[in-house]
């Protein structure tokens, strides 16, 4: 028999796997993205003009969205007008999470067709892991300040470690070396965005309309951002080629407007270093089954990428399980 005093934490433990699965979810999301930005990148042969699209194609979607839905057009007043108050508790530049999603996004779309989905992901771990440490610590998150504790340091080495090992056999390619630098560096921005989308998500209303608020807000930005980087790449090297075919390569700002959207609620519940690793399993086994059916480079996958993949995965284990058990405790 379930007494009273037990309830709470059944329900707790409840919240955190629910979470769990769902930020799972939005790594395998991220993962299909990453491929989909990354062929219509190297379809158009300039990867900003694909984030240009993936951007504008999820914001007009929410857009739409709002339009339907009064409660989420009130939510984004409930934005504006805290942002208006200087006790509000949301300042301005909690709302630039969209521009460390437009470098991510412009970053799929620049080195996935070179370097491949996997490499791509392993290289996010890294940065993604130790960012979360420090932006948990701070207190960015809706979830508040979260201990460093030793179970996740060993956790964030290890997901170095996987990245190190995964990119080893690149070592005497300086250029593709380079290149998974970028995606590590789009891992410490991911973060940061996290975190804030969802205090944005906070901010605007309790509920799921909170989190499609805050997705508005973060495409609305990181759209603004691409298209400036747009124009002066337009000057700098040109139109674009011609746009492909192929409907499904324009799919990536729906994927986006899922994971953002769902990223924002799952914070407020599993805190962003947790949210982070969850993620990051999802992006790893996605993104290692996509470049072993669906390639996107022109080289098979190594096996010093899936070791990287595994080890990034036990990483995410050790550091993510026994905090969830100890919180729901």
């Amino acid at each position: 028999m379930t007494t009273t005093a037990t309830r709470p934490a059944v329900s707790t433990r409840r919240h955190q796997l629910v979470g769990l699965v769902a930020a799972f979810g939005i790594g395998m999301l991220v993962a299909v993205q990453s491929r989909l930005n990354g062929e219509l990148g190297g379809v158009l042969g300039d990867g900003v003009p694909a984030a240009l699209i993936s951007f504008g194609s999820g914001l007009l979607l929410l857009l739409i969205v709002s339009a339907l839905i009064p409660r989420v057009r009130h939510a984004l007043g409930m934005v504006w007008t805290t942002i208006r108050d200087p006790g509000g508790g949301l300042r301005w530049w909690q709302c630039l999470g969209g521009i460390a999603g437009a470098y991510l996004v412009a970053t799929q779309s620049i080195t996935v067709s070179i370097i491949g989905v996997a490499v791509f992901t392993v290289a996010i771990v890294a940065g993604q892991g130790f960012a979360s440490l420090i932006v948990d610590r701070a207190g960015f998150g809706p979830a508040g300040p979260q201990p460093v504790t030793p179970l996740r340091v060993v956790g964030a080495l290890g997901a170095l470690a996987a990245v190190v090992l995964a990119v080893s056999d690149q070592l005497s390619h300086p250029s593709g070396l380079l290149l998974a630098i970028l995606p590590a560096i789009g891992g410490l921005g991911t973060a940061v965005q996290q975190a804030i989308n969802g205090r944005v998500a906070r901010t605007a209303s309790p509920d799921g309309y909170g989190a499609i608020a805050a997705g508005v807000v973060n495409f609305l930005v990181g759209f603004a951002a691409l298209l400036i980087v747009f124009l002066a790449d337009l000057v700098v090297r040109g139109a674009p080629h011609h746009l492909p075919s192929e409907p499904w390569l324009y799919f990536g700002g729906a994927c986006g407007v899922i994971y953002i959207s769902a990223a924002a609620v799952v914070v407020r519940v599993v805190g962003v270093f947790i949210l982070g690793l969850a993620t990051i399993a999802g992006q790893l086994i996605a993104s290692l089954a996509v470049d072993l059916w669906l390639p996107a480079a022109d080289k098979a996958v190594t096996l010093p990428v899936v070791a990287g993949t595994f080890l990034a995965l036990a990483a995410v284990i050790v550091a993510a399980v026994p905090n969830l058990v100890k919180r729901a405790a």
